[in-house]
């Protein structure tokens, strides 16, 4: 992981078990300008010794072992990571659906064809960073 990135390059967490996905997305993101820490699951990213504040959005699959996307987003808030969370589920339930929404958490489904990923990045990327309230 390359953190030694100019102030201006916005990083994406991924955390998804599939290493597939990960990588993939890895280069969707460098591809389109931003740097990319990928993570293999919730316990990954939450034992990170950096500060997770550093990124700017997480993409988080929510079939995982271990805690869910979903359940790892509310971890990062009791935590006080001021970081929106874009979950990603193929066909999801309208309980998950009803969920994410209570959370303010977007889903965007898979297969992730198309540019609703990236374009949900975008927009999350470029809204202004709430404060850190530890």
């Amino acid at each position: 992981m390359d953190h030694d990135l100019p102030v201006h390059v916005a990083i994406v967490g991924i955390v998804d078990d599939d290493p597939a996905v990960r990588n993939s997305l890895k280069f969707l993101l460098e591809i389109d300008g931003f740097a990319a820490d990928v993570y293999a699951s919730a316990d990954e990213l939450l034992t990170e010794d950096g500060d997770l504040s550093r990124f700017r959005c997480f993409v988080i699959d929510q079939y995982m072992p271990g805690l869910s996307g979903l359940d790892l987003a509310a971890k990062l808030r009791e935590r006080h990571v001021p970081v929106p969370v874009i979950l990603i589920t193929t066909h999801p339930s309208k309980a998950l659906v009803a969920r994410a929404t209570h959370a303010g958490v977007p889903i965007v489904e898979k297969p992730l064809l198309g540019s609703a990923l990236l374009d949900k990045i975008r927009e999350l990327v470029a809204r202004p960073m709430p404060p850190n309230v530890s």
